[in-house]
C-alpha cells in the first residue's frame, strides 16, 4: 500500500511539474508575441482606400485586394496540407464551386456575392467533405495524384456544362458605383474575409481538434493508436479548408465580372496555394500570408520589367528557388527555428 501511495505521489509531482513547465513556455510564448501589430495592420489597411479622396489608387487598391484574396485561399489551404500534412493540388475545384454557384445567383436572380459568399463556403465545404470521404483513403504521392485528377474532372464537366455557359463561361452584372470606388465593396470584402481566416486558423490550430491535425502529419499512425478519428478529422479538415478557398471564389467572380472554367479551373491557382504555404512557411500562422505577399510582389515586379512571358515565369521560379534554399522550413518556420523569429511575425 505504501509502495502504491509513493507512486501515485511521485505521478502528481511529475505531472505538476510538467503543468509548471507548460504554463512558463505559453507565457514565453505571449511575451514574444506581437499582438498588437495584426490589428495595427487590419487598420491600416481598412483605412487605405480613403486615398481615393486625393487620387485614383485603383492599381494599388487591387494588389492589396488580389494578395488579400490569396491569403484567404492559401490560409484555408493551410489547414489540410500544413496542419494535417496532406498536399492538395485540387484546390481550384472549390474556388470554381464556390465562384460559380454566387455568380449563378447573381446573374439568374441579382443577388450580390457579397451576401452569399459564406453560402457558397459552406456549398464548397459540403462538395470538400464528400470528396474528402473518397480521396483521404489514400496519402502521400497518390493523394496528391487523386487531386489532380479530382481537378481535370471538374474542369471537363464545366466545360461541358451549358447551364453555366460551359467553356465560354458566363458573364456577370457590373456595380453602379463610380470607376474610382468600384473595387471597394470587393477590397473590404476580401479584407474581412482574410482576417477572419487567419482568426479561424490561429484558433484551430490551438484548439484539441487542430493538435489532432498536427499529430496526423507527424504520425497518423501514432494519432490512431492514441485515440484520434484520425478519418474523421482529416474530411472535416478538408471541408474547412475547402469553405474559405470557396467564399474566396465567389467574390473574385464578382469582382471579374465573369466565370470561366480557363480561370477557375487551373492547376496554376491550386500550385501557387502550395507555393505560398511553402514559401512562408507551412503550418504556421504568418506563412501563408508571408509567402501571398511575397508572390505577388515578385511577380508583378517581373511582369511590369519582363512581360507577361516565359522570363517573368522563370524570375519568380528563380527567386523561390534561392529563398527556400536559405529558409528550408520557409520564411517564418527558419526562422522560428533559428530562434531569429521577428515579434512583429510571431503570430503563433
Amino acid at each position: 500500500m505504501m509502495d502504491i501511495t509513493l507512486q501515485n505521489s511521485d505521478t502528481n509531482a511529475v505531472l505538476e511539474a510538467r503543468r509548471a513547465h507548460n504554463e512558463k513556455l505559453a507565457r514565453r510564448a505571449e511575451q514574444t508575441r506581437a499582438t498588437w501589430f495584426p490589428i495595427v495592420l487590419l487598420v491600416v489597411l481598412l483605412a487605405l482606400p480613403l486615398l481615393q479622396l486625393t487620387g485614383n489608387y485603383n492599381y494599388e487598391l487591387h494588389l492589396v485586394l488580389f494578395t488579400a484574396s490569396y491569403v484567404v485561399m492559401a490560409a484555408g489551404w493551410n489547414i489540410l496540407g500544413g496542419f494535417t500534412g496532406y498536399v492538395s493540388l485540387g484546390h481550384a475545384v472549390f474556388f470554381a464551386i464556390g465562384g460559380y454557384f454566387s455568380g449563378v445567383l447573381l446573374a439568374r436572380f441579382g443577388i450580390s456575392t457579397l451576401i452569399t459568399a459564406p453560402l457558397a463556403g459552406i456549398v464548397a465545404a459540403v462538395f470538400g467533405y464528400v470528396i474528402g470521404m473518397i480521396t483521404l483513403k489514400v496519402k502521400g504521392p497518390s493523394f496528391i495524384i487523386s487531386s489532380i485528377a479530382l481537378l481535370m474532372i471538374f474542369r471537363i464537366l464545366f466545360d461541358h456544362w451549358t447551364f453555366i455557359g460551359g467553356a465560354n463561361g458566363l458573364s456577370l452584372p457590373v456595380n453602379d458605383l463610380p470607376v474610382l470606388w468600384a473595387k471597394v465593396p470587393y477590397y473590404y470584402a476580401f479584407i474581412v474575409m482574410a482576417a477572419f481566416t487567419v482568426w479561424a486558423t490561429y484558433k484551430i490550430k490551438h484548439s484539441k481538434f487542430g493538435l489532432g491535425l498536427r499529430a496526423i502529419s507527424k504520425d497518423e499512425i501514432k494519432a490512431e493508436s492514441a485515440g484520434i478519428d484520425t478519418r474523421f478529422y482529416k474530411v472535416l479538415a478538408f471541408a474547412l479548408s475547402a469553405f474559405f478557398v470557396g467564399m474566396a471564389g465567389a467574390v473574385w467572380g464578382e469582382y471579374l465580372t465573369y466565370l470561366r472554367p480557363n480561370i477557375y479551373l487551373v492547376i496554376l491557382v491550386s500550385a501557387n496555394l502550395v507555393l505560398m504555404c511553402i514559401l512562408g512557411g507551412k503550418g504556421t500562422i504568418a506563412g501563408p500570408i508571408v509567402g501571398a505577399i511575397m508572390i505577388t510582389a515578385v511577380n508583378e515586379l517581373f511582369v511590369a520589367t519582363m512581360g507577361a512571358s516565359e522570363l517573368n515565369i522563370l524570375g519568380t521560379g528563380l527567386v523561390m528557388a534561392l529563398v527556400l534554399m536559405f529558409f528550408p522550413l520557409g520564411i517564418i518556420g527558419t526562422l522560428a527555428r533559428k530562434g531569429k523569429l521577428p515579434r512583429i511575425l510571431n503570430w503563433d
